[in-house]
């Protein structure tokens, strides 16, 4: 592996004649022989998964979430990537905290690891939420392996 460029968040390396940008905090792996898109991740504090990824192109730190129905965003976290997310059609969600009104949004590109999915589908909170949650809208396009504290993560289609 050599290091091509190191910028405030991410990191150019070249890997086998192959170069790739990793955010920081972002684990890598070569992935399936297959040559599939894949990412593996390592369980934080109290066992939950979290990746660092791109929406739009702009950073964005998840928590994996199997709970949530689509990537559910903060306001601020849309406000930050440019998502114009009020033009978008009004929504309720149902919570743990009870309803709560989002916006639906569709994102253009959401890439964690080496996948990278196209037309998203987004929930954007106004209130209640203040971390960006990588649900079902992403995760079903993915096959999820977990072992131990590593979940696996490869792209389906």
């Amino acid at each position: 592996m050599t290091v091509i460029a190191v910028e405030k968040d991410r990191a150019t390396v070249e890997i086998d004649g192959k170069r790739r940008t990793l955010v920081r905090g972002q684990t890598y792996s070569s992935g399936p022989a297959s040559g599939a898109q894949s990412v593996t991740l390592a369980a934080g504090a109290g066992g939950h998964f979290t990746a660092e990824g791109m929406v739009n192109g702009g950073a964005v730190r998840f928590i994996v979430d199997t709970g949530a129905t689509t990537i559910a965003l903060p306001a601020s976290v849309a406000t930050r990537l440019g998502i114009d997310y009020r033009k978008g059609p009004h929504s309720v969600s149902q919570t743990a905290n009870g309803q709560t009104q989002v916006y639906i949004v569709k994102l253009n590109s959401v890439r964690v690891g080496g996948i990278e999915l196209q037309n998203v589908d987004a929930a954007v909170f106004e209130q209640g939420l203040n971390v960006a949650l990588l649900g079902m809208s992403f995760l079903n396009r993915v096959d999820m392996r977990q072992e131990g504290g590593r979940m696996t993560m490869t792209l389906r289609f």
